[in-house]
């Protein structure tokens, strides 16, 4: 079981950037890929990045060319870098590692 903490969120204006970052902690050594979902209210959780073991990713279309997901594993964290944001990506952002979720850090972007 790994235990997930989120930050970095916060109020950007369109066009801005924002870094998330998700450090887990427990039974670290089990884990292999993690993930960063979206939820936009009134919508259902989906997949934003992804990132395997082996450092391979992948993206949700909105978001290719704008965000990078990346991982220090000596840190036992995973980022997502956020550019050219765009109120659409207006969300509360979960990080995944195992079937396990961390809080949320909401991200908002103003026209």
């Amino acid at each position: 079981q790994v235990q997930l903490v989120e930050s970095g969120g916060g109020l950007v204006q369109a066009g801005g950037s924002l870094r998330l970052s998700c450090s887990a902690s427990g039974s670290v050594w089990r884990i292999n890929g993690m993930g960063w979902y979206g939820q936009a209210p009134g919508k259902q959780r989906e997949l934003v990045a992804f990132i395997r073991g082996g450092g391979t990713t992948n993206y949700s279309d909105a978001v290719k060319g704008r965000f990078t997901i990346s991982r220090d594993n000596a840190k036992n964290t995973v980022y997502l870098q956020m550019n050219n944001l765009e109120p659409e990506d207006t969300a509360v952002y979960y990080c995944n590692a195992m079937n396990s979720w961390g809080q949320g850090t909401q991200v908002t972007v103003s026209p």
